[in-house]
């Protein structure tokens, strides 16, 4: 996520986090546990969760063009024991025109 640039007032980032050891569970997470579930076919209950939103994001450097945005999440959350990552983007995926980075090995995801 570093080819993001912020530095012209472009974009936002915010996060979100969601304590859940001993108290109702929000939509947000319940969804999260039935992904968890979904993807790994295994029991899950989050206790902690934390969602963090980078929304309409220009590219590095953003002195070039912002008009392509990329918004993502990053959504990290653990029952205690076992923690887990999931990695969502806008419908339409990555905007940015990645033949115009200094680096031409663009990922979207982590390795």
């Amino acid at each position: 996520w570093d080819n993001a640039d912020f530095s012209r007032g472009a974009g936002t980032t915010f996060y979100q986090e969601f304590s859940t050891l001993n108290t109702a569970k929000p939509p947000f997470v319940r969804d999260v546990e039935a992904k968890v579930r979904r993807y790994l076919r295994s029991s899950y209950s989050a206790v902690w969760t934390l969602k963090i939103t980078w929304e309409k994001a220009p590219v590095h450097a953003a002195r070039t063009d912002t008009r392509k945005t990329i918004t993502y999440q990053a959504v990290l959350t653990t029952d205690g024991f076992r923690s887990y990552i999931l990695m969502l983007y806008q419908d339409g995926g990555m905007q940015w025109d990645y033949t115009r980075l200094t680096s031409t090995n663009v990922l979207i995801g982590y390795t």
